[in-house]
């Protein structure tokens, strides 16, 4: 008996219990009106959330009418909510299926909070979890991509999992319980309603269990990911080198003594937002010269000397970037100490001229670093004191009438430093942000 399943499926993944409440993501659709039947058959006290996302039309007020109707019949509270869903997707530059997902979660559970519903239950069946397993694949992922749902997220929970579209179909069936046809359903311009209408029939053709095939597989690959996710955990450990929240750094030579390299370095790079074959050709720069460079949305990966450096890319502000400098000048004294800081200049006075430039650092500059007699490539200095290439390409310097007198930060020219002869001090002090 298909309840009898679920219920021994509720049971084994202990999605919930007995005297918790149950809020219902009720669509109207088949699936959903079998989840919130099913559910009440067992004796579970449940409360209904329905969305009207406005996309398509009459058809839109339609399962909003059906909902309402059913949950009357049932003597069940029905929550309704409408998205002004092609706005929002809009506003935050995202698909409207991202859209919907983002509205409608966060309405879940602010509700759930709201009406004291221990849990989320949605109609996620067997069949789901299996044109995601295929889609993943189709689209290049991990073993973690492979797992199919996961029948349980938080606070969503998805009861039905264990049952397949047709055993649905059929409980439904047993009831005489109508429910409402979504028409974008049947159209196969998506990847997922092609997966569904084009390529499980044919699959199904080579082998007519093969929806059961793939989820066993998908159960299976999700016991595995837990053992491989922790020797993964624990390879990243000794692999990543992190300096703050926007900057990692992989060091490349303990990454290819590691059992799995390739593997290791997908499962750091995947999530943030870099595609398959772009990894594998950052895997193969690993063994190349440094400085290539790759870009996903939202980080930028570049082979350095030892490590692959990886940094958040920030969209550039409309206001000044440059550092902020405070410059006083004062008349030397007996009892003047020389600042030891790195963020603090102190130059002789007499010989800068005016104005000062501040700016980022050019290929072919010089400067004479304190201490030393001769001339010295910035990017040599920079090299010598093994400055990352995102950590040069951030070096500035400042100049007076086009000779560089203090590399920011680093180190002052020597040809204007104070001396015996010095009578007035220059004091260049680099402003910290706030």
């Amino acid at each position: 008996m298909f309840h009898l399943d679920v219920n021994r499926f509720i049971e084994e993944k202990s999605l919930f219990f007995q005297k918790d409440k149950i809020l219902v993501a009720l669509s109207g659709g088949a699936d959903s009106v079998a989840l919130l039947r099913v559910l009440l058959a067992l004796g579970y006290t449940c409360e209904a959330a329905h969305c009207n996302f406005h996309l398509r039309g009459k058809e839109s007020d339609r399962d909003e009418n059906f909902v309402r109707g059913l949950c009357n019949e049932l003597n069940i509270l029905l929550h309704v909510v409408h998205f002004d869903t092609q706005t929002y997707a809009t506003k935050h530059r995202i698909s409207i299926e991202m859209a919907a997902r983002e509205m409608r979660y966060e309405w879940f559970e602010k509700l759930r909070q709201e009406c004291d519903a221990s849990v989320i239950a949605v109609a996620h069946h067997r069949d789901d979890s299996v044109e995601t397993f295929l889609l993943n694949l189709i689209r290049g992922t991990g073993i973690n991509g492979l797992k199919g749902i996961a029948p349980l997220n938080g606070h969503i929970v998805r009861p039905l999992l264990n049952a397949s579209r047709q055993d649905i179909l059929q409980y439904l069936e047993h009831l005489h319980q109508d429910y409402v046809t979504d028409s974008t359903n049947l159209q196969d311009e998506y990847m997922r309603n092609k997966i569904r209408l084009n390529i499980l029939p044919m699959l199904g053709e080579l082998n007519p269990s093969v929806s059961e095939s793939i989820a066993e597989t998908a159960n299976r690959l999700a016991e595995t990911s837990l053992v491989y996710n922790k020797e993964m955990a624990e390879a990243k450990n000794r692999v990543i080198k992190r300096n703050g929240n926007n900057l990692k750094a992989i060091h490349v030579e303990r990454l290819l003594t590691e059992v799995a390299p390739a593997s290791l370095l997908f499962e750091i790079l995947y999530p943030l937002g870099f595609k398959p074959l772009q990894i594998k050709d950052i895997f193969h720069s690993l063994s190349g010269q440094p400085g290539k460079r790759f870009i996903s949305p939202e980080w930028e990966a570049v082979r350095d000397r030892e490590y692959l450096l990886l940094q958040t890319r920030t969209i550039e502000s409309t206001t000044d970037p440059t550092p902020q400098l405070c410059i006083k000048t004062l008349d030397l004294s007996d009892d003047f100490i020389i600042p030891k800081e790195k963020d603090v200049a102190c130059l002789d006075a007499d010989k800068v001229i005016s104005p000062l430039i501040i700016r980022k650092w050019q290929k072919g500059d010089k400067f004479v670093p304190f201490g030393m007699t001769g001339k010295k490539n910035v990017s040599d200095y920079l090299t010598d004191r093994k400055f990352s290439l995102f950590e040069k390409e951030n070096q500035y310097v400042v100049c007076s009438d086009e000779k560089i007198i203090w590399l920011v930060g680093e180190r002052s020219d020597n040809r204007f430093r104070i001396t015996n002869t010095t009578k007035r001090v220059m004091i260049i002090r680099l402003q910290k942000e706030r």
